[in-house]
């Protein structure tokens, strides 16, 4: 269970990051940071 919602976060994160396409390197920095710290609460829930 945890692999499946492991891979769907990551499925996820790359799919915003994608979309949002920002155009600078802390601009990226940032949001990688708010993909991680969402996979962390999700992880925390299970």
């Amino acid at each position: 269970m945890k692999k499946i919602i492991l891979a769907t976060a990551l499925i996820s994160l790359t799919s915003l990051l994608g979309i949002t396409g920002c155009s600078t390197m802390e601009g990226i920095g940032k949001d990688i940071q708010k993909g991680g710290e969402a996979i962390e609460s999700t992880a925390r829930k299970y």
